[in-house]
């Protein structure tokens, strides 16, 4: 598919002491023969909050991954900070202490309570003492309104109350930027809620935060930029007032028109049946 240009806001030159929390520079990735990510560049400043959007399969979460090194790209470079991600060198295990990460599906531990889980990664990691680490549980727990749920097991939690709790494990571990993969996917449509307010504070709060997500609404309330992605490429990007209030490119706009108004049918979507063509 031809791509138009993305559209670039200007911005102010970066100092060395304003240096971006991410930088990322012509990143490619490709399984195989596949290649998900297009010569992708951006930058999420230190308390900026970024969402990425777009339909599946536009390589939104490998573009995430791609940050953590979770996935390794095939071509360019990510800086978290002043630490290059992609230099062979690098102690990924000593960044990744900077990084939270908080996935579709929570990766508790199901044999441990809250505590245990939100304590053992502080003992092993940070080598933080038994108590230290609890009294750091606990203040997380609070921060996310689980403190009265640490002796639970993850399976005694509804799936809103373990995403909480998967955000406090990462926030115990006082990460400088948090990263988040559609952290609500796999949620019921009513617990959706409790989590994006968190998400809320810790915005709120100046948290670095870079977020693949499908909820429109929350992407225009908190983000500082909206990013919009579409078959490996960067189509558009800027404020959400622009991207989602009043989008520049096709692409965006037909995606934008398709999520916020899901029922709408039109006349180009309909087979000689009558029925809607998927294909």
């Amino acid at each position: 598919m031809t791509q138009t240009p993305r559209t670039t806001p200007t911005r102010k030159p970066r100092t060395a002491d304003d240096a971006p929390a991410i930088s990322i520079r012509n990143l490619s990735k490709s399984f195989g023969t596949n290649e998900v990510l297009k010569d992708i560049s951006l930058e999420v400043g230190t308390g900026e909050v970024v969402c990425v959007i777009g339909p599946s399969g536009s390589g939104k979460s490998t573009l995430l991954r791609c940050v953590d090194m979770l996935e390794i790209p095939t071509s360019g470079t990510v800086f978290v900070g002043a630490d290059e991600m992609t230099h062979p060198d690098v102690d990924l295990d000593r960044v990744r202490r900077r990084i939270g990460m908080v996935f579709q599906s929570f990766n508790l531990f199901p044999h441990l309570t809250v505590m245990q889980n939100l304590s053992i990664a502080q003992t092993k990691v940070l080598r933080r003492g038994k108590s230290e680490a609890q009294q750091v549980a606990r203040r997380n727990l609070e921060r996310v309104g689980m403190g009265h749920k640490e002796n639970d097991f993850p399976a005694q939690l509804s799936g809103g109350q373990q995403q909480r709790v998967a955000i406090a494990r990462s926030l115990a571990m006082d990460p400088e930027l948090m990263l988040f993969d559609e952290p609500t996917s796999a949620l019921d449509p009513e617990l959706v809620g409790e989590v994006l307010a968190v998400m809320k504070s810790l915005a709120a709060e100046g948290m670095t935060m870079m977020i693949v997500t499908h909820e429109m609404a929350f992407a225009r309330e908190v983000a500082h930029r909206v990013v919009f992605m579409d078959g490996g490429y960067i189509v558009e990007e800027g404020p959400p007032a622009e991207v989602i209030g009043d989008p520049k490119e096709a692409r965006t706009k037909s995606f934008l028109h398709r999520v916020l108004n899901p029922l709408v049918i039109e006349p180009d979507e309909l087979t000689d049946e009558g029925v809607r063509d998927y294909t």
